[in-house]
């Protein structure tokens, strides 16, 4: 830390600090809270969230499965939930460039149903958790970034500290700088969402990921349109696999009918690819020409645009889910079922089981030990055998398209997840990569400014916004690999993982140099999970900064 930045901060103690204010941190903190008020008991929780505003950084699809929230607060209807629209009917198709088969609904295995589910913008179902849990005593501060891991001197988490507001990119302080918080608890829950980079040092500290698989994750790009009344079917769920991807490639699509004419679409591609030319972003402005999809688009507006990072590897990856002083809750943890393409409900169950073991322990007067006991609660729960049974479906697409969609009947259907084995997955997406010297060049077209765009025009509906003046949150290891060795041996591919523009390779002199476009940055994080040499490091920039998204 720079000299001029070792300041004295304010502290400020609770019972409970929850980092993220996504499904699983509301959920821990509305359940702790209910707890407290049935035992009568004084209890403190705070959340902090680096977003603008709760919500500003959530995208999923989504569909959500209601089971949880059915548990958490079972009045949710009348207590104005904004579920608006029930799935009324589902397809699963499968593209190839021209056309198009529908899954009769019969090879369907149960996980993939969706009759009883809703269509949300999970964006304002986290809006409304939050003023759920601001009714029962949580204090929330949006705005407030958790940039440091805080511990007692025994190496048991003792809190967190916001990052420092005001500092210049020279890492000195400027003319409105203000220090960070230190927030001290007994337990604190760390629910930043997919790779979390506190949860990332917390998983190396502790060694939590000793004994399991290598996460895999998978990369999803978003867009919400308005659509012409006519082509509207409010409630509608698709599906897609197939093209434009190769069959090596594991990936497809959802396009989602909500109210009010809306349309969510989005495109979902493993970062397991090997192709260093491939750019799950072209992938998915492609994927918007089809002919089954296109029309749906024509004639509408394009009203939003995300990214996001999501965990795929299911059961197999699932980390040690305590340490001292913490624990990790929902897709920091990596909770998401993926045969059912959700993960909202897993991640609030796993905050609710968090909630409960941790209010347990400080009822007895316990603090900053190790809550192993919700390790085995959240595996002995829906949730926890929901991922054993889906346990086996992501890893059987190694062997391609095919191959792995008769698997997965076979698995789901026949065996009802029950198989005797457990297949495992094909290690760390960033050592999939193969050199651009084995590999073919794609040659994806240019955007029509109607149905397709380039990243940067996207990158303003997504509401992007940065301080200029702070140091750049997309930090490399060692400044000379970007050219010496993606460049050299990849063709940079970080320039085409990146969904927002980021990354350029700008002529200098005789040669070229990574030019980093912080400002771009919708903290998706594919970039801290595909870079080829593991050089780029994501940190978390200054509180309130990122993309806000307003329904996603």
């Amino acid at each position: 830390m720079n000299e001029d930045l070792s300041v004295e901060r304010d502290s400020m103690e609770v019972d409970v600090v929850i980092v993220g204010a996504g499904p699983s941190g509301l959920s821990s903190a509305i359940r702790l809270m209910q707890l407290a008020t049935e035992n009568d008991q004084e209890l403190s929780v705070c959340i902090v969230e680096k977003g603008s505003e709760v919500g500003a950084h959530i995208l999923s699809g989504a569909v959500l499965e209601t089971r949880a929230l059915d548990e958490l607060i079972p009045d949710w209807k009348a207590q104005g939930a904004p579920l608006n629209t029930p799935v009324s009917q589902e397809k699963i198709v499968f593209l190839s460039a021209t056309g198009a088969m529908k899954v009769p609904g019969l090879f369907l295995p149960p996980a993939m149903h969706n009759k009883g589910n809703y269509i949300i913008s999970l964006g304002n179902l986290c809006r409304w958790l939050g003023e759920q849990a601001e009714a029962l005593g949580v204090e929330i501060y949006p705005g407030f970034a958790a940039s440091e891991i805080l511990y007692h001197e025994d190496g048991s988490v003792k809190g967190i500290a916001t990052g420092d507001m005001g500092v210049s990119e020279d890492g000195t302080p400027g003319p409105n700088f203000q220090p960070g918080m230190e927030l001290h608890a007994k337990y604190t829950f760390f629910s930043e969402g997919c790779r979390g980079h506190l949860g990332k040092q917390l998983k190396d500290k502790f060694d939590l990921e000793k004994d399991v698989q290598t996460q895999t994750y998978g990369i999803g790009i978003k867009e919400l349109w308005e659509i012409e009344p006519e082509k509207h079917q409010q409630g509608l769920v698709v599906h897609t696999a197939g093209w434009p991807l190769s069959s090596d490639v594991y990936g497809g699509s959802f396009l989602y009918h909500l109210e009010d004419n809306q349309v969510a679409i989005g495109f979902v591609v493993g970062l397991d690819y090997q192709n260093p030319y491939l750019s799950p972003y072209e992938e998915f402005q492609r994927f918007k020409t089809h002919p089954s999809i296109r029309p749906t688009l024509e004639g509408g507006r394009r009203i939003s645009y995300g990214a996001r990072a999501l965990n795929e590897g299911g059961l197999q990856c699932l980390p040690k889910l305590h340490f001292p002083g913490g624990v990790l809750t929902g897709c920091d943890a990596g909770t998401l079922n993926m045969p059912k393409i959700k993960g909202t409900h897993t991640a609030m169950k796993s905050g609710m089981v968090a909630a409960e073991s941790a209010f347990a322990a400080i009822s007895t007067g316990r603090a900053n030990d190790d809550l192993a006991e919700y390790d085995l609660a959240f595996k002995n729960s829906w949730a926890g055998k929901e991922l054993n049974t889906a346990r086996n479906v992501r890893p059987s697409f190694k062997w391609g398209l095919l191959a792995g969609t008769i698997y997965t009947g076979i698995d789901q259907i026949l065996l009802r997840g029950m198989a005797p084995w457990t297949l495992k997955h094909h290690g760390a997406d960033h050592a999939q990569l193969k050199k651009a010297s084995a590999c073919t060049p794609i040659d994806y077209p240019k955007p029509d400014g109607e149905i397709t765009f380039d990243k940067l025009t996207s990158v303003s509906f997504s509401a992007t916004n940065h301080e200029e003046d702070q140091p750049v949150h997309l930090t490399l290891k060692d400044d000379s690999v970007p050219v010496n060795v993606n460049l050299a041996d990849y063709d940079g591919p970080e320039v085409r993982f990146c969904p927002a523009g980021v990354y350029e390779f700008v002529e200098e002199g005789e040669g070229q140099r990574l030019q980093i476009n912080s400002q771009n940055c919708v903290h998706c994080k594919t970039c801290d999970i595909k870079d080829p040499t593991q050089n780029i490091v994501w940190v978390t920039p200054e509180g309130g900064g990122g993309p806000n998204y307003p329904n996603m």
